[in-house]
């Protein structure tokens, strides 16, 4: 004779629903927060009980960057490998979302629909999750100054996070970017670390930007050294003065090789053996968030050749690196959110002959950020050496968003054109497609509201679908 339904969780998944079918039908969101939070009212245990009930546990996805990509990766991945997974793979990471999600995979007496949980979780909300899920794989893909106002200094974002590391099960991995120095010294209190890193000198910058954010040793303070500098921070480097130094990592790419828009091909290593990879994703960044996948996967016991298999066959989640078709034109969607993605994101595409068009919108919404002070951080004076040295021959720059006015002034600063200022992102995009010759691609680089109030607009005009039907 079966148990009977929890009455409170069944009443729980009941108002869930209901909110979630009027949240879409009333066009005031996806449903991808509001469902978690009726839930939550109702039954204050819904996500611990549901989560419970998933056969094969779950795994945790943070870090400032990557974390919405990554999850999507590792979701196809499983998908590979014939693991149904439950993900929150709109993005919304807070707690409500991740209940969202679970409430949207169970039947109304709880039963989940999936194997297992694959959850990217906000930074601050890692306890909170970790406290109430039973998360069988923790990773940690990187830490960048990103919404201070939020968050505050970098030190103290990680020690939120390894606060999360005692709720893990006595088993339960951490994993770990072993080339970020502040992501590698957290696992000095993790049970378990597992490591993964890039070891290709080839794609040595040379220096570090000043940009970069976690340039001392986090044992103990003295500056590191680094051999290899990949992006901001990470990279290899050594403390000369302590025994701290990069990590040996178990799961690591080499023979990289970076072929623009088009992707990225390396070699994987992993504990079970080596495979070449290729990802359809461009840029160093998305190799990393390839390599994090891997190690999630690895580590959930998914076999090298599904591993390979479904990171090759990842197109890439929505408003990250997304390309919309609009009529003879094309979106290229790029999400912007720190300095350091905002580098990469210029180095990898907009210094190219072919970024001739590019939209950039700016909004300080909470999710954004408030405070945008970090637009001059950002090394915009490479594109005006671009253009100088005839790389370029790019239009003025088309600026919109809330704070447009503080972008356009950035551009001027760095002597590049600035074309339309249109704060209002509707009428930014139309305008900027309209102004696109046909058969060219229009770059857009969007804060995180900005890039979803874009892309509702281009799903409006019939050029894509709303984003909680991916």
């Amino acid at each position: 004779m079966s148990p009977l339904p929890d009455p409170r969780l069944f009443a729980a998944i009941l108002a869930a629903r209901s909110a979630r079918f009027a949240s879409r039908k009333l066009k005031t969101g996806g449903g991808s927060t509001v469902p978690g939070l009726v839930a939550r009212r109702v039954d204050p245990k819904v996500l611990t009980k549901l989560s419970r009930r998933l056969r094969l546990g779950s795994a945790a996805i943070t870090g400032t960057n990557g974390k919405t990509t990554t999850t999507r990766m590792v979701s196809k991945i499983l998908q590979a490998a014939g693991i149904r997974a439950v993900n929150n793979s709109t993005g919304a990471n807070l707690v409500t979302g991740v209940t969202a999600a679970l409430v949207s995979d169970s039947g109304l007496a709880g039963g989940p629909l999936s194997d297992m949980g694959l959850f990217e979780v906000d930074e601050a909300s890692v306890p909170k999750v970790a406290a109430e899920t039973e998360i069988e794989i923790l990773a940690v893909l990187n830490l960048f100054r990103d919404q201070l106002d939020r968050y505050g200094e970098l030190a103290y974002t990680g020690k939120v996070i390894a606060s999360a590391f005692g709720d893990l099960p006595q088993g339960g991995a951490v994993v770990l970017n072993a080339d970020d120095p502040l992501v590698a010294s957290l696992g000095r209190s993790a049970r378990r670390p597992v490591f993964y890193g890039v070891d290709e000198p080839t794609l040595d910058t040379g220096r570090l930007q000043h940009v970069a954010d976690s340039k001392d040793c986090p044992v103990c303070g003295t500056a590191l050294v680094y051999e290899t500098v990949y992006m901001g921070h990470v990279g290899v480097y050594d403390c000369r003065h302590c025994d701290f130094s990069r990590p040996a990592p178990e799961y690591r790419v080499s023979r990289v090789r970076l072929e623009g828009a088009k992707g990225s091909e390396f070699l994987l290593s992993t504990p079970k053996g080596e495979a070449d990879v290729k990802i359809g994703l461009p840029g160093l960044y998305n190799v990393y968030n390839a390599l994090a996948a891997a190690a999630v996967a690895g580590e959930a016991g998914v076999r090298l050749a599904e591993i390979s298999r479904g990171l090759g066959e990842f197109g890439g989640a929505f408003g990250r690196v997304e390309r919309v078709k609009a009529g003879d034109r094309e979106a290229f969607l790029l999400l912007i959110k720190n300095p350091v993605g905002f580098n990469e994101i210029l180095r990898t595409f907009v210094t190219g002959a072919e970024a001739r068009n590019v939209l950039i919108a700016i909004n300080d919404n909470d999710a954004d950020g408030r405070d945008v002070s970090w637009l001059w951080d950002v090394d915009f004076e490479m594109l005006a050496d671009a253009r100088e040295e005839g790389k370029t021959d790019a239009a003025p720059f088309t600026v919109s968003g809330i704070r447009a006015e503080d972008m356009a002034v950035r551009l001027k600063y760095a002597e590049l054109p600035v074309g339309p200022v249109i704060p209002d992102r509707e009428k930014a995009i139309k305008s900027a497609l309209a102004a696109t010759p046909p058969g060219e691609t229009l770059h857009v680089l969007p804060t995180y509201t900005a890039m979803l109030e874009i892309r509702h607009t281009l799903s409006e005009m019939g050029y894509t679908h709303p984003f909680w039907e991916d």
